[in-house]
């Protein structure tokens, strides 16, 4: 957003400026940058997306997210827990041809026809977006190698466990190291969740897969992250943090928290 506005600014004060001769002309890396600011309504507009993720957007709004994270285009990309491509999709078309998106899930979430046409036309869409499947705590990127992570609704099952979905008891500190190690220095982070209360937080998820932020963030800080910025933009304080987030009565409206995080360098 801050990006957004100071183009926008910028544009403003050359419009009304005389024109630059030839020395006076803006250094070619300016322009260069200007060129190559993402258009983050574009990627969440253009045509061919799927018509059930677009009826998410209202409530994701996934183009004011994503300027506040900060995806820039030629961004090597990770979508973890990618689950249907949804924010997949949308990055691949923001950080374009000259960047990539590693959409992760685990493969038990890869096998059924309807994930499979899906993420077929995804992939038809965006060439740009690869899909690995892998436990989480198995997926270890390359070393300083991402620029740009995606956590959407997912963290929160970095606590849960279910003999049901085939999703084993983890370590929320293994993955936050394997991730660690993959993010370039100055990578961003991004992890918006649902905000749960305070408690024990494998039980507070396996009842309503939420997630204190202080635990989010607590955790985060202890990998090596810091704390880059936060947004109320998905902030409702009118929501029951002890219903779980499936129930119709809040599915949608759930008050989230959204923290950018950095890895220093």
């Amino acid at each position: 957003m801050r990006a957004s506005i100071f183009l926008t600014l910028a544009t403003s004060a050359l419009a009304i400026a005389a024109p630059l001769s030839a020395k006076e002309a803006p250094p070619a890396s300016v322009a260069a940058t200007e060129e190559m600011a993402p258009d983050f309504a574009s990627a969440v507009t253009a045509p061919g997306r799927d018509e059930a993720d677009i009826k998410l957007d209202e409530s994701r709004s996934p183009a004011a997210v994503l300027a506040f994270m900060g995806l820039k285009t030629g961004d090597a990309a990770l979508d973890i827990f990618a689950g249907g491509g949804y924010y997949s999709e949308i990055m691949g078309r923001v950080v374009g041809p000259s960047g990539s998106v590693i959409a992760v899930n685990p493969p038990q979430f890869t096998t059924s026809d309807q994930s499979k046409v899906k993420w077929a036309s995804v992939a038809a869409r965006q060439p740009n977006v690869t899909t690995v499947a892998s436990q989480l705590p198995d997926y270890i990127p390359a070393a300083n190698s991402i620029d740009f992570a995606m956590l959407h609704l997912i963290y929160h099952d970095f606590y849960w466990e279910s003999e049901q979905y085939k999703f084993v008891k983890m370590d929320p500190a293994v993955v936050l190291a394997n991730l660690y190690a993959g993010m370039k220095p100055g990578g961003v982070v991004a992890v918006i969740d649902h905000v749960g209360s305070p408690g024990d937080t494998r039980i507070v998820a396996e009842k309503t897969h939420r997630i204190d932020p202080a635990t989010a963030r607590s955790d985060f800080l202890k990998a090596g992250f810091v704390l880059d910025g936060e947004s109320q933009m998905f902030a409702n304080p009118d929501d029951d943090l002890e219903i779980n987030v499936f129930d119709p009565a809040v599915r949608g409206k759930t008050s989230r928290f959204v923290m950018r995080f950095r890895k220093p360098g």
